[in-house]
């Protein structure tokens, strides 16, 4: 689901852009892949998860195959806010699977905290890169990165406290997404 939703953002940046087809399909496997990537290279684990499970990969080829003649329809159909929660849903299950990941690892929790606000964060940098923009999370002041923060520590005390996987997995996921959607709403942003 996450992937889909990273997807779902490169789409719509790539057509902001005007990109073509090839276009649409980097910036999208960026968007998807690029925190997760980043987090498999500094845990040292291989293979990098899309290529150990290469249906991820086709789903987002087929997809921005599919997409790009609907485009342009679709942004127009798209509202803000839609592109908004698709991007805090992403934020939200991103950060948990990086920060469950990190602690299948062995890492220390505050380190599988930041492992989890990486894989949260880094596609949607690297997509704005791509796209000669800086990004969102580093030029707007809207705390993305600490929405993921707090979610991520939600669920590693939730692990230390003996909370069932899948309950602490959903509910910190569903807390990062809520804290990004009232950021959002309410207009919050950090000093600058």
């Amino acid at each position: 689901m996450a992937i889909l939703v990273g997807a779902f953002s490169g789409f719509i940046e790539a057509r902001r852009k005007r990109m073509d087809l090839v276009g649409v399909f980097t910036v999208a496997f960026i968007t998807a892949f690029g925190g997760g990537t980043l987090r498999d290279i500094l845990l040292d684990k291989r293979p990098l998860f899309w290529v150990e499970h290469q249906e991820y990969v086709i789903l987002i080829f087929v997809l921005a195959m599919i997409a790009t003649p609907l485009i342009r329809t679709l942004r127009q159909i798209v509202s803000e806010r839609l592109i908004v929660i698709a991007d805090a849903i992403g934020l939200g299950l991103f950060a948990i699977a990086g920060v469950a990941e990190a602690q299948h690892a062995h890492m220390p929790i505050f380190i599988a905290s930041m492992m989890g606000v990486i894989t949260g964060i880094f596609g949607g940098v690297l997509r704005d890169i791509v796209c000669n923009e800086v990004p969102m999370v580093f030029r707007d002041g809207k705390p993305y990165a600490i929405c993921a923060f707090i979610g991520c520590w939600m669920y590693l005390l939730q692990k230390y406290f003996g909370v069932a996987h899948d309950f602490a997995l959903w509910s910190s996921a569903t807390a990062i997404t809520g804290l990004r959607l009232l950021t959002w709403k309410f207009d919050m942003r950090l000093g600058r």
